[in-house]
C-alpha cells in the first residue's frame, strides 16, 4: 500500500514486523542475473543491510554474521570491493525511529491544543469579567448658574465634556471620523486584524511599539479605562475591553460615546466642546470642511491644532477629505470644492463660563448642599439650572474694585492684605455680589466673604447695644456716661484715651467712643444685647455673654455675610430677610426641583430701625465713616477696627496697628459688609489702617459703580414716624391758633383806641375842608 506523503509516518507498524526478504521469481517475471546493473544494486543493498544490522545490533544470522540472513542463491555471489557508500536504513528501522519520537510529538500537539483552548477560555472569561459599568451611566452633564435675569453666568462640571446625542452630530463628521480612524468600524468585532497586522509590521521594522492599530472601540476603551503607555500588557487589556464593549453596545452607541469623550485639544473633550472652541457654534451646525478639521485632531491634537499649527491642520483636514472620497463618503466634485476652502476659526464668545465668579459660585454650592440636600457630585453632573439672585452689574463692580490694587494697602510683599465683601438687597435678602479674596480665587477655596470669622469691632455696637437700648426707651439725645469705668475688672478705653464725663447717644455713635456703649450695655443688660444679636441672625456661644460684646469682642467672630444680613434688618425697617443666593433649581428642560421661599422675621420696630438709620447716616455724614459717603445718595453705616493682641509679640507696636478693619453700611437699595486684614496676623503682617479709611473707601467705590444709573431715593419713613410727625405738626398748628386767638382778646382795647383816634382825625379833616370852602 502506498503511504501518505504527509501523515504516513504516523501509521503504527506492528511490533512483530521483520525486514522483507529478497524478491523471488514469479511466473512470467525475469529475475536479474548476477553482473547486471540491477544485480550490482542488489548486492550493494544487501551489504548495506548487513552493515546496518551489525550497527543496529541485529541478531546472529545463519551464516554466522550479524545482520540479515543470506539466501542460498546469494552465497555464490562474489562481493566486489565497493567504495564506501552511505548506508540506507531499512524500513523497519525507520519505523522504529519514528516510533521513538511519535508519542512526544503527539503529546506535544495535544498539549498545545489544550493550552490554546484553555488560554482562549481564560481570555474569554477575563473579558466577560471586565467592568465596563462606567459606560452604563450617562456622561456627566454640566450644571449652569443663572443670574437674577435668567442668563447663564457660570458653568459647574466634574469634567470638560458637554455630551450630545448621535442624532445631533452631522453625518459628515461621523463619516470623517470613520474614514480616518477606523474604516471597518461597522464590520469588525471591536478589533481589526488588518490594522493590527499592519501596525505589527511597522513596529517590527522600528523595533518598538509605536503603531497603535487601534479601532474606535479600542480608543474608547483606552480613554475610559486605561493609561496611555504603549506596552504589550496595556494593548492586551485594550483589546479585551474593546471586545467586551463591542458585545455590550451597538456600533452607534459606541460611536456616540467615542465622539463625546475623545480629546480635541485646547482643553476640550468631546465634539460639542470642540465645535464651540474652534468654530463658535454647536456641533450640529458644522460644515463638511469643519467636520474634517475636527476628525483629524484626535491623532495629535497639538500637532494638528488649527490654532497652533494652521498649515499642519490644513494638511490633515485635506487628508481626511481624501480618505472620505476614497471610501465613498463624498464625491469627487465635493472633495475638489472643499479642499479649496480655508480653515476659518471663530473665537468662542462663550469662552468657558467655567471658573467665572468663583466666590459667588462657591456660596451657591454651599447653599445647594446645606439647604436643599444636593451633593457636590450631583451639582456637578446632573445638568441642573441653578437660578440665583446675582446681579451681574453689582458682581462685576465688586470684582473690578478688588482687582484694583491701588485701593488696598501695600503689604510686605510675601502675601497681600486680604479682604471679602458681600452685597445684598435688604428688601428681599437677595445676595447680589460676593467676592471672597484678592488675587487668584481658587474653586472651593477659602471664601473670606462667607466663611471667615473675625471680631467686628465697633461695627457691632448698633446690634449689641444701640438697637436694644432704643427698644428700652433710650433715644438719640439720651445722656450716657463717659468716664473711668471698671465693671468687674473690665476697663474699656476710648480710642483717643480721653473721657468727657457724659455724651449723648448720638455723639457716642458719631465718634465711636467705647466707654459709653459698655456702660449702656451694662445698664440694659447683656442678655438684651445677646437677644437682639440673635434676632439679627447671629448665634453667639455662651462665652460671648459679657460686656466685651458691646465692642465686638467675640470669641469666634462673624463673617461679612452675617454682618450684611444683620444690618439689612435695620435697613429694611426692622424686618429681617434671610440672606440667600438660590431662588430655584430646575432640570435642563426646565422641570422645577426646588423653589426657595422666604420667611421674614422681626428684628425691631420700624420706628427704632428708623432712628438707628438716622444715627448711622450721621456717622457717615459727620463721623468716622465720612470716606463711605456717596455723592447725593443717602448712606448709613458704621466703621469697626480691632486692635492687635496684647501680647509680647506686639508690645512695641501697640496702638500703631490693627488686626481687622470693617465697614458695614447701606443705601435705600443695597447693604454691604467689608472686612480687611491678613489671614494670619504677626509682627510683619498687620494693618496700619482703620475701618474709617480703606474699608469705607472700598464701600464707596463698589456702591458708586453698582448704583450707577439707579435713581436716588430717600430712606423710607415708617408710618408710625409719619403719623407721629403729623400729630406733632397738628399740635403745633393748634398751639399757634390758640396763641393767635388769645392775642386777639388782649388787643381789643388797643384796637378800639386806634379806631377812636382815626375817627377824631377824620372829623378834623372834614372841619378843615369846610373852613376852606
Amino acid at each position: 500500500m502506498k503511504r501518505s506523503p504527509i501523515f504516513g509516518w504516523l501509521r503504527r507498524t506492528p511490533k512483530d514486523s521483520k525486514p522483507a526478504s529478497s524478491p523471488k521469481e514469479q511466473p512470467g517475471e525475469k529475475v536479474s542475473q548476477p553482473g547486471s546493473p540491477s544485480r550490482k544494486h542488489e548486492q550493494a543493498l544487501q551489504a548495506a543491510r548487513a552493515a546496518w544490522g551489525k550497527t543496529a545490533g541485529g541478531a546472529q544470522s545463519p551464516n554466522g554474521n550479524l545482520g540479515p540472513a543470506v539466501t542460498p542463491e546469494q552465497k555464490h555471489i562474489k562481493t566486489e570491493a565497493a567504495k564506501p557508500e552511505v548506508p540506507l536504513p531499512s524500513k523497519a528501522a525507520v519505523s522504529r525511529d519514528w516510533n521513538a519520537i511519535r508519542r512526544p510529538l503527539l503529546w506535544s500537539g495535544l498539549l498545545l491544543v489544550l493550552v490554546t483552548t484553555a488560554s482562549l477560555g481564560f481570555f474569554a472569561s477575563w473579558v466577560r469579567g471586565l467592568d465596563i459599568s462606567k459606560l452604563e451611566h450617562p456622561l456627566p452633564e454640566p450644571s449652569f448658574v443663572m443670574d437674577a435675569g435668567g442668563q447663564p453666568v457660570s458653568q459647574l462640571s466634574s469634567s470638560r465634556i458637554i455630551p450630545v446625542p448621535l442624532t445631533d452630530i452631522p453625518a459628515d463628521l461621523k463619516n470623517a471620523v470613520i474614514a480616518v480612524e477606523d474604516r471597518r468600524f461597522y464590520e469588525h468585532a471591536g478589533f481589526d486584524l488588518w490594522s493590527i497586522g499592519r501596525a505589527l509590521v511597522r513596529d517590527l521594522q522600528s523595533g518598538s511599539l509605536k503603531e497603535g492599530g487601534s479601532t474606535i472601540t479600542q480608543q474608547l476603551a483606552k480613554n475610559l479605562f486605561l493609561d496611555s503607555d504603549k506596552t504589550l500588557s496595556r494593548k492586551v487589556k485594550e483589546l479585551g475591553y474593546a471586545i467586551r464593549i463591542n458585545f455590550a453596545y451597538s456600533k452607534d452607541e459606541i460611536l456616540e460615546l467615542y465622539l463625546n469623550s475623545i480629546y480635541y485639544g485646547e482643553g476640550r473633550w468631546g465634539v460639542e466642546g470642540a465645535a464651540q472652541q474652534y468654530f463658535g457654534k454647536p456641533v450640529k451646525e458644522l460644515t463638511l470642511a469643519e467636520s474634517a478639521v475636527l476628525a483629524g485632531l484626535p491623532k495629535a491634537p497639538t500637532l494638528y491644532s488649527p490654532v497652533k499649527n494652521p498649515d499642519k491642520a490644513l494638511e490633515r483636514r485635506n487628508l481626511v477629505l481624501s480618505l472620505m472620497k476614497e471610501q465613498g463618503f463624498i464625491t469627487e466634485s465635493t472633495y475638489a470644492k472643499t479642499v479649496e476652502q480655508r480653515i476659518t476659526l471663530k473665537p468662542n464668545n462663550g469662552e468657558s463660563l467655567k471658573g467665572q465668579y468663583p466666590s459667588f459660585v462657591d456660596y451657591v454650592m454651599d447653599e445647594a448642599e446645606r439647604l436643599y440636600g444636593f451633593t457636590e457630585q450631583q451639582v456637578l453632573t446632573l445638568g441642573l439650572r441653578i437660578h440665583t439672585t446675582m446681579d451681574v452689574k453689582v458682581q462685576q463692580a465688586a470684582e473690578e474694585v478688588y482687582r484694583t490694587d491701588a485701593l488696598f494697602p501695600a503689604g510686605p510683599g510675601d502675601r497681600p492684605v486680604q479682604s471679602g465683601v458681600v452685597v445684598l438687597d435688604h428688601r428681599t435678602g437677595s445676595i447680589r455680589a460676593i467676592v471672597g479674596a484678592r488675587g487668584d480665587q481658587v474653586y472651593r477655596g477659602f471664601n473670606r466673604a462667607t466663611k471667615l470669622k473675625r471680631q467686628p469691632g465697633s461695627s457691632f455696637k448698633p446690634l449689641a447695644v444701640f438697637g436694644p437700648a432704643l427698644e428700652r426707651g433710650y433715644n438719640s439725645d439720651s445722656w450716657l456716661y463717659d468716664g473711668e469705668l471698671d465693671i468687674g475688672g473690665y476697663r474699656p478705653k476710648n480710642w483717643d484715651g480721653q473721657t468727657r464725663g457724659q455724651v449723648s447717644l448720638r455723639e457716642a455713635v458719631l465718634r465711636s467712643w467705647n466707654i459709653p456703649p459698655v456702660w449702656l450695655l451694662n445698664e440694659i443688660g447683656v442678655d438684651a444685647g445677646m437677644e437682639y444679636v440673635r434676632r439679627a441672625g447671629i448665634t453667639l456661644p455662651a462665652a460671648d455673654r459679657n460686656l466685651a460684646l458691646a465692642l465686638g469682642g467675640l470669641s469666634e467672630g462673624v463673617s461679612p455675610l452675617q454682618m450684611a444680613q444683620a444690618y439689612g434688618g435695620i435697613a429694611n425697617q426692622g424686618v429681617m430677610q434671610r440672606a440667600h443666593a438660590i431662588t430655584r433649581i430646575t432640570t435642563k428642560d426646565g422641570q422645577p426641583l426646588i423653589e426657595a421661599s422666604q420667611q421674614p422675621t422681626t428684628l425691631t420696630a420700624p420706628v427704632h430701625a428708623y432712628t438707628l438709620t438716622q444715627l448711622l447716616q450721621e456717622a457717615v455724614a459727620f463721623g468716622t465713616g465720612k470716606a463711605a459717603a456717596l455723592d447725593g445718595r443717602p448712606t448709613a453705616g458704621k466703621t469697626g477696627t480691632t486692635q492687635l493682641p496684647a501680647t509680647p509679640e506686639f508690645a512695641s507696636i501697640a496702638g500703631n496697628g490693627a488686626k481687622d478693619a470693617w465697614f458695614v453700611g447701606y443705601t435705600p437699595e443695597l447693604t454691604a459688609a467689608i472686612w480687611l486684614g491678613y489671614d494670619k496676623t504677626d509682627r510683619n503682617h498687620y494693618l496700619t489702617t482703620s475701618g474709617g479709611a480703606v474699608p469705607s473707601q472700598l464701600f464707596r467705590e463698589i456702591m458708586t459703580r453698582a448704583l450707577a444709573g439707579v435713581p436716588v431715593t430717600p430712606f423710607p419713613v415708617p408710618e408710625e414716624v409719619l403719623l407721629a410727625a403729623q400729630q406733632a405738626h397738628q399740635a403745633r398748628q393748634a398751639a399757634r391758633h390758640n396763641a393767635g386767638r388769645d392775642d386777639g382778646k388782649d388787643d381789643k382795647p388797643q384796637r378800639e383806641e386806634k379806631k377812636d383816634r382815626e375817627e377824631k382825625k377824620d372829623k378834623k379833616k372834614d372841619k378843615k375842608e369846610d373852613d376852606d370852602d
